[in-house]
Order: structure tokens, then C-alpha cells, then sequence
């Protein structure tokens, strides 16, 4: 089950879409969807988390907590708002498109994707835009 939490004054347009569009992304990766929260915060939220957790002072887009359990996926991801519109400003690209890359790679953590090293990073963001694609497919 996808589910949807706001700590600040944002909502998604359209739940229904992005719930569904998230568990073709889980199932598209061969795996089972268990309970993934999604909280949509402000930067301030978010560094608190990030310095309360991870002993990390730096501001953040995304920070996901992993509870899966073998191939059944479950954990809570953290999202500011705030850091996905500078990013999107920064990158030229969408609100919407920047909102649904940073949700589809909290779950492609998940799903074992890494991002520390040049290589593992490059193939995140392939798997990203392969993802965000998948938004548009109507099935």
C-alpha cells in the first residue's frame, strides 16, 4: 500500500495516478509492494531528520528508510518540497518531473539501486528516467 503524508501546505494533484504509477515501478523491478509512506516536508523538516538519523548537517531532497523484507518492499520516505523545486530550477527541468525522479529513486533504493560510486549513480538515473516514463504509460 502507497500512502501519501503532507507536513507542510502541498498535496499531489492526483494520488490515485502516482499510487498506481508506484507500484508499476515496484513490480516493474520484480518485486512485491508491501506499506511505503511518502511524506512531503520542508527543507527544515528534513534536516532535523537528517541530523537527528544520520548525523549528516546538510540540507536534502530525499531520505528513505528501508524496512523491506526480501522482496517485499516497505519503508518511509522523506521528501522536501522545498529541495525538489530549487533542483528543478537548477536542472531545467519540471516541478512534476523532478517530484516524480526523486519518488521513483527513494524506492529504487529499495529495490537495491545505489548511488554512491560514478557508475552505480549513472545507472539510478537511468533507471530514473526509465521510471518517470512509465508515469505516462496507460495500461
Amino acid at each position: 500500500m502507497i500512502s501519501f503524508n503532507y507536513e507542510l501546505d502541498f498535496a499531489l494533484d492526483n494520488e490515485v495516478a502516482y499510487a498506481e504509477w508506484i507500484s508499476k515501478v515496484i513490480s516493474s523491478e520484480i518485486k512485491n509492494e508491501g506499506e511505503i509512506n511518502y511524506i512531503f516536508c520542508d527543507d527544515d523538516y528534513l534536516l532535523e531528520i537528517n541530523q537527528q538519523y544520520l548525523d549528516h548537517d546538510t540540507l536534502t531532497d530525499i531520505i528513505s528508510f528501508d524496512y523491506s523484507v526480501g522482496n517485499e518492499l516497505h519503508g518511509d520516505i522523506f521528501i522536501s518540497i522545498e529541495r525538489v523545486r530549487d533542483n528543478a530550477n537548477d536542472f531545467n527541468v519540471s516541478f512534476d518531473d523532478e517530484l516524480k525522479r526523486v519518488m521513483a529513486h527513494g524506492v529504487l533504493h529499495y529495490c537495491g539501486y545505489k548511488d554512491k560510486s560514478e557508475k552505480d549513480e549513472r545507472v539510478m538515473r537511468d533507471k530514473e528516467e526509465e521510471k518517470i516514463l512509465m508515469f505516462h504509460v496507460k495500461q
